[in-house]
Formats: C-alpha cells, sequence, structure tokens
C-alpha cells in the first residue's frame, strides 16, 4: 500500500487522493499524520509536507487543500501544452504540487468566484484557466496522472496499479423529437406562415417521413456496432423560447420514450423552465419516470445551463445521482481539465457529495451554431478528442442530436461524419 503523509488531513486532501489514487490509478493508499509511522513504513510512501524526511518521494504542499472557504488564488500556469503546470513549488520531485492542481480544476473553484456570465447566464468559457492558458483541449489531469504514475514507478517498481481504461459513450440529447410531426395544428400554421416550406406539408400531409426522425438510423449503428448509448428526454409542460419539445402528453412522444427505454439508458433533461427550480425539476423528473415506468437517476442539463453549487444541489434534492452536463455549451473541450467521471466536491460546504460527473468534451451543436465549424473541421476535432482521450486510457463521451442525423438540409454530412467517426472507433 501507499503511504502519504501530511501534516493535517481534511477533507480536500482526501477527496483528492481518492480521485487520484482509488478512482483513476486504482491502487490502494493511505493517508497518516503520524511521522514515526510514516518513517517505519517500509513500502512506498509519498511525503505531502514541509517536514525534512531524507530520500522520500516529496512533494511540497500548496495551502490550497488546507484552507476553507475560497478565495481568489494566484496561479502562474508554467509551459504550454501537455506540459503545462500550474501551482509550482520548488524542490519537489513531482515539480508542482498536483494535488492542489487536480483540486483546483475538478473542483471547478474558479466557478465559485465572481465570474462573468455568458448570453444565456452561465459561466462563460473564456472565464476559465484552462481556456486562457490554452488547454481546454486536452484532458489534461488524466496526463499529469499518466506521467505522475510512471514518476512512482520509477521510484516504487513494487507498485501496481489498476488503471482505468479507454471507453465510447454517445450520449443524445433529444431537445425536438420531430420537426413538424406531432406539433399541432397552431404551432405548424405558425411554422409554415414563419418559414414557408412544402417539405412541412409533405411531412404532415403525405407522409413524409419527418427531417429529425433519425431514429432508426441510430438504433442500426448502435446495433452494427455493440454501443451502449444513454438519451436524455426533455420533458417540460409547456413550451417557452428555449424549451421547444413535443409535450410529454403526446402518445407519440411517451410511445417514442418507451421504446427508448426498452433499449437504452435513459435520462432526465431538465427543462430551461426548471433551472433552479426545485419544484419544476421534480415534477419533470415524476413525469418521465412515470413515462418511462423506472426510477431515473441521470441528467443533463439543457443548453448546458446550471451554477455550481446550486443546480447541482437541486439535482441531489431529486434523487439525481449521474449528471452529465459538465462541458460547454459554447465551445468543445474539458471543463473540468478531467475525461474521468467523478464525485462532485461542494465547496460551498466542503463535502464530498454522491453525485457522480460524467464530463463530455464534444458537442456537434457548439462545433455548428457556436465554433461555426464545417463539418470536415468537426471531424477533425471529434478524432482529436478521440485520440486524446485514448492516450491516457479514459471515457470519451459526446453528445449528439437526433436533427443533426436527418435530413434537414441544414445539418447535411452530419451523418456521414458520425458513421466515419464510429467506424474509426472499430480500428
Amino acid at each position: 500500500m501507499l503511504l502519504i503523509f501530511s501534516s493535517q488531513s481534511n477533507t480536500r486532501l482526501q477527496y483528492t487522493c481518492k480521485f487520484i489514487f482509488e478512482e483513476v490509478l486504482g491502487t490502494s493508499y493511505s493517508i497518516t499524520i503520524d511521522e514515526e509511522n510514516f518513517n517505519l513504513h517500509s513500502g512506498a510512501k509519498i511525503n505531502y509536507s514541509h517536514v525534512d524526511f531524507p530520500s522520500v518521494f516529496q512533494i511540497k504542499p500548496h495551502v490550497l487543500l488546507f484552507e476553507t472557504g475560497l478565495k481568489e488564488q494566484d496561479i502562474t500556469v508554467v509551459d504550454k501544452g501537455e506540459k503545462c503546470r500550474v501551482f509550482v513549488t520548488s524542490h519537489n520531485a513531482q515539480d508542482f504540487d498536483i494535488f492542489a492542481a487536480v483540486f483546483y480544476l475538478v473542483s471547478r473553484y474558479e466557478e465559485y468566484l465572481p465570474h462573468a456570465k455568458d448570453m444565456y447566464g452561465r459561466y462563460a468559457h473564456q472565464n476559465s484557466l484552462a481556456f486562457k492558458s490554452a488547454f481546454l483541449h486536452l484532458p489534461l489531469i488524466n496526463i499529469w496522472i499518466e506521467n505522475f504514475k510512471h514518476k512512482l514507478l520509477t521510484h516504487f517498481s513494487d507498485l501496481i496499479f489498476n488503471s482505468t481504461s479507454f471507453s465510447f459513450l454517445p450520449t443524445y440529447d433529444i431537445d425536438i423529437a420531430w420537426s413538424y410531426k406531432e406539433k399541432g395544428l397552431l404551432r405548424n400554421v405558425g411554422g409554415f406562415i414563419k418559414s414557408p416550406t412544402l417539405e412541412r406539408v409533405a411531412v404532415l400531409l403525405k407522409g413524409k417521413k419527418d427531417p429529425y426522425d433519425s431514429y432508426d438510423f441510430m438504433n442500426d449503428l448502435h446495433k452494427e456496432y455493440k454501443l451502449r448509448p444513454s438519451y436524455f428526454f426533455l420533458v417540460a409542460q409547456k413550451n417557452g423560447l428555449y424549451d421547444k419539445n413535443i409535450l410529454p402528453d403526446n402518445e407519440a412522444m411517451q410511445e417514442l420514450i418507451k421504446t427508448h427505454t426498452n433499449k437504452y439508458s435513459i435520462g432526465l433533461h431538465p427543462s430551461w423552465q426548471s433551472y433552479n427550480d426545485d419544484v419544476l425539476l421534480m415534477e419533470e423528473k415524476n413525469t418521465l419516470e412515470s413515462i418511462a415506468g423506472l426510477k431515473i437517476n441521470a441528467s443533463r442539463q439543457h443548453f448546458i445551463k446550471f451554477t455550481l453549487p446550486e443546480t447541482y444541489q437541486s439535482l441531489l434534492k431529486t434523487a439525481i445521482v449521474h449528471d452529465y452536463s459538465m462541458g460547454y455549451g459554447s465551445i468543445n473541450g474539458f471543463r473540468a481539465s478531467t475525461a474521468s467521471p467523478f464525485y462532485w466536491y461542494d465547496l460551498s460546504a466542503e463535502k464530498i457529495t454522491t453525485l457522480r460527473i460524467h464530463p463530455f468534451c464534444f458537442m456537434d451543436a457548439n462545433c455548428f451554431y457556436e465554433q461555426k465549424l464545417t463539418v470536415e473541421e468537426s471531424f477533425t476535432e471529434l478524432m482529436n478528442f478521440y485520440q486524446s482521450c485514448k492516450k491516457v486510457n479514459v471515457p470519451l463521451i459526446t453528445i449528439f442530436h437526433n436533427n443533426f442525423f436527418g435530413t434537414a438540409k441544414e445539418f447535411e454530412g452530419w451523418k456521414d461524419l458520425y458513421v466515419k467517426f464510429i467506424f474509426q472507433l472499430q480500428q
């Protein structure tokens, strides 16, 4: 067992060590504040303190893990890309305080501090250290941990690691199940007046397939390549500016949900209206559970709109224990600088919670609406994320929407992009 000495042990340190050693590296460890016990330990050990233990692997700690509360941190970024480091301390076998660096990024410390909002009232990605220091495109924490593992092995050859392996989880947000179908007379008349098209008439009156109906395509792809996706359904009880779903009392919508429940994992896509509204959030969860006939414990925020700690606290109140919102709705990349799932640390209460966070790094809507990338550029970006995750053996989670895989002209080429990408994963 790896023994870690610290002058004091607290929740922040325990949380960080559990994530690094147990969840990512898959090795056993223990923390001690007993100097004599540490000295007597004959196995692998790390001195995480300013106490002098001659010839022992040492990481000199930054104060971050031993503080409580929040304050602006004076952070210097050294080097660029995969060599980037923060919380650098002198005379350090690791070159920097990896524990403090991991905690700062995974806890999303910076999102609790005063910051600018984007046009949707979200934490603007331009505020983040990852964006400012040009490492948003990297699972930097996983790179740090992989390098840390190899450094430990050079000192302690008998250490055993059961590290994570690469995996791919395709996820889908069903915001608007159909473009024309099941929207009712008023919405279709209004839509036709706003944007007259014969396609709407052909779908509604002549039985042409709806341009957003790509469910058979996705099902066939999953079956062929043995994929196990997750679907997130928007079930707002009324429509709004950002909630344009088919209402959940619609029979066809209910059948769509039931069909996917029988085949795949499903979760809630909390509406824009339910943002930080515990009562409405519970109503939507109950609605989806009633239709699906099972308990729902996973969700992803619509428009990736969430605020820390309020939104995650609301999810826990409604018995959501898996969240898939950790990414940006404005740019692709690793919001928490990791692709590994982790438990949410509530900085406002200084406690480890039971909410499991599953980060995504790529969303089709970011490429199309926000970054204004071509299909070819989007494919290149997606492949770069795939290669980055595979290199350090961590999960790759993507978000796609059903409308991108249909026949709508504005999304031409996206279906081919997805097929090409899935094929590349098999190589």
